[in-house]
């Protein structure tokens, strides 16, 4: 039988064909559902954190294979063979997902160690061979979340502990993927896609593909499923969502769909029979503050349970689900199908989830006073009321905007109290960044509200990427206005789409007018080189501030290093720094102007890079493609007097990390200048730009110089 499957996997895979694109529906409805149940479960159950007899608190429970002293290959089949789950109900589970008013399952299909929860033909480490057990955990499940109402998603590791021709057990887990190993999860990943009906995400985890074997993986999923959505640990931004750092709940706008995975307990996902549980009362609030927090911000909440060895799910997060599941039955309104807070500002007393017509002020703390100002606010408020009861609510409106009083003794100490503003006719606020336009007006990073995504080649080296900046104009007087785009040399030959009020265009960045910048080079002194590292790093961050450096003192802290004065390295001169996974390098230089004006410098380096200037973030940028190194041009604003320059060095895929500082390069930037534009005094103009028809959508722009300055004509 697994012969003949193999077989229909390779001609799965034998067939041609582009890949399909999620369609507009099904990513609406993954986007609505707001809150799943993840499933961490598997051989690692059994032993629940122990071996030997012996706690292992050494990394994740799910992941003792690779942490616990003696736990071999032909050991862990050992245990796999008493691996046998027999109180394990597919049905209970889904009804448990249900109950708790959660819209999806995603299992773990396959975790680290290798092992497969259903029948699968390329392996016998799977539920079948393995284990006494011998019922296809996955078809079982996948037919109860059917029977139920639920969506069925799966997660799979992209490294594998028990195929021979993986990379062995590291610990960081980004390792590379053989090509034996690709196909072998190539097939795997056919049989999930084509033996289990419709799947709504796949939920693709570590590991570090190359981007074909990103893009390969990609078009398969879609090619068999057109309809499952990706997630981005598939690595070289090639999902449909991005998936935040585990536990991750971000403070700033994510402008593409997104996931934030939780796990009851920080210490594990795969049950741990040891685990300190702590105040029940306490975890559901806990946990219904992320998914409040996470619907407020436009994204979905994944929340993880470790069902015990024998099938069972472990009491207290089954209560704690249960009661949140309570909450949700009388306020699922504020939160399935909802949209983000539309405000602009933070609220102290809590979150806002919205609709077109409707407010859903979610009251976490007793407001001050018992009253809450939505500021900027317009629209008719019908009635306002709590959503557990009905139970009315007074508002008011003034010039400031609208006042909601809270009604005096209202409990919110467990459970949070949600009041909804009905307003039939529509409503506004305040558009975002406003920007008075009463004089020349200069937009650029340092005043725009920015949109991210994560930028992720693998795990490891994933970060916040600003894809879309923002402004809103708001002109002073009537009339025609010119806008004019400046930018340099690492903008050159880019396309963006630019919204410039009412008109969105594409436009190429390039073919414009040059222009000497205003500096003079030759009275700018160079301070000689420092340098600091290797240093464990990620891609983005630091280790410590770099504002108003003293290189003769110790950094990151107090028990680190002086900065090492290099005096045999020059500007213009390419080194070479030895480097291992994750090292960061800074180096650092003074530079010492005459007088405020612009200088371009060629930074060249390697996995990634960030240049500061007087502590500031300039660029930011990793190395998509696997370059042997990259070269980026950023304007420095100097300032009179001394200026420190730190350009921070990042290595993860290589043996040793390039950098050079640059110069003497062509200090020039470019011109060009829009069609002029008519705006009308009292009224809101929205400008914002972003790359045209990046490859993904989740590439970091990397436009660091471009400036557009709006005057008045």
């Amino acid at each position: 039988m697994k012969r003949i499957l193999y077989i229909m996997a390779a001609c799965l895979l034998a067939c041609s064909g582009a890949s399909a694109q999620i369609s507009p529906a099904a990513l609406q409805k993954w986007k609505d559902r707001k809150y799943s149940m993840f499933i961490h479960f598997g051989v690692y159950s059994k032993l629940g954190g122990v071996w030997e007899n012996k706690p292992i608190s050494r990394g994740l429970s799910e992941q003792i294979r690779a942490h616990a002293a003696g736990l071999y290959s032909d050991t862990y089949e050992e245990v796999a063979a008493t691996f046998d789950p027999e109180k394990w109900n597919p049905d209970s589970i889904a009804i448990l997902a249900k109950n708790a008013g959660m819209g999806s399952v995603v299992i773990t299909s396959k975790h680290h160690d290798g092992f497969a929860l259903w029948d699968c033909a390329f392996t016998t480490f799977d539920i079948m061979d393995a284990t006494p057990y011998k019922r296809d955990i996955l078809k079982e499940l996948s037919e109860a979340c059917k029977r139920h109402g639920i969506a069925f998603g799966l997660y799979f590791s992209l490294i594998d502990w028990h195929f021979p021709a993986a990379m062995p057990v590291s610990g960081h887990n980004s390792d590379s993927i053989p090509p034996d190993h690709h196909t072998y999860n190539k097939n795997q990943v056919t049989e999930l896609l084509s033996k289990y009906g419709p799947v709504s995400e796949l939920w693709f985890d570590m590991g570090s593909m190359t981007l074909a074997q990103s893009q390969e993986m990609r078009e398969l999923v879609h090619r068999l499923q057109p309809d499952c959505l990706i997630g981005s640990r598939i690595g070289n931004n090639m999902g449909d969502f991005t998936v935040m750092g585990d536990n991750q709940e971000p403070d700033y706008i994510i402008g593409v769909p997104w996931q934030s995975p939780a796990s009851f307990f920080h210490e594990t996902w795969g049950y741990r029979s040891w685990q300190e549980r702590g105040d029940i009362r306490k975890k559901e609030r806990e946990k219904l503050t992320s998914l409040v927090r996470v619907a407020s911000r436009g994204g979905n909440f994944l929340l993880n349970i470790g069902p015990k060895g024998d099938g069972t799910v472990v009491p207290f997060e089954q209560d704690a689900l249960l009661a949140i599941g309570d909450w949700l039955k009388k306020n699922s309104e504020a939160i399935y199908g909802t949209h983000p807070d539309p405000f602009h500002v933070p609220f102290e007393w809590g979150s806002i989830t919205s609709r077109d017509n409707k407010l859903y002020l979610h009251i976490m703390t007793t407001p001050a006073n018992n009253t809450i100002l939505l500021p900027g606010l317009k629209g008719k408020v019908i009635k306002a009321y709590l959503l557990e009861d009905k139970t009315p609510v007074k508002t008011s409106s003034t010039a400031a905007g609208v006042t909601v009083q809270v009604p005096a003794g209202l409990d919110v100490s467990q459970w949070f109290k949600v009041i909804v503003l009905d307003i039939p006719g529509g409503y506004s606020v305040p558009p975002v960044n406003i920007q008075p336009l009463d004089k020349p007006v200069v937009l650029d990073n340092n005043n725009a509200f920015k949109y991210f995504s994560n930028a992720t080649v693998d795990y490891n080296t994933s970060f916040t990427s600003t894809i879309r900046n923002a402004w809103t104009l708001a002109p002073a007087r009537s009339g025609a206005y010119k806008p004019v785009l400046t930018y340099a040399a690492e903008e050159k030959g880019k396309k963006i789409t630019l919204q410039l009020g009412t008109n969105t265009s594409e436009l190429e960045l390039s073919n414009d007018e040059e222009i000497k910048l205003d500096n003079d080079i030759t009275q700018v002194k160079f301070g000689e080189l420092y340098l600091q590292g290797p240093l464990y790093s990620g891609v983005g961050g630091t280790n410590g501030s770099l504002k108003d450096l003293d290189v003769n003192k110790p950094w990151p802290r107090n028990d680190g290093k002086p900065w090492a004065k290099h005096a045999e390295y020059k500007n213009g001169t390419q080194y070479t720094l030895p480097a291992g996974l994750m090292t960061g390098y800074y180096v650092f230089q003074e530079i010492t102007s005459p007088r405020t004006q612009q200088l371009l410098v060629k930074v060249t380096s390697g996995d990634a890079v960030m240049v500061f200037l007087n502590g500031k973030n300039l660029f930011l940028q990793n190395n998509p493609y696997k370059k042997d190194s990259i070269v980026h041009y950023v304007l420095l604003p100097l300032s009179e007097g001394k200026n420190q320059l730190v350009v921070k060095l990042f290595n993860h895929f290589k043996k040793s990390l390039p950098f050079n500082i640059d110069y003497s390069v062509p200090q020039v930037y470019y011109r060009k200048t829009l069609p002029a534009v008519q705006m009308e005094k009292g009224k809101y103009y929205p400008v914002s730009w972003q790359l045209a028809k990046p490859l993904t959508p989740h590439d970091e722009m990397g436009m660091p110089n471009l400036k557009l300055e709006i005057s008045k004509k």
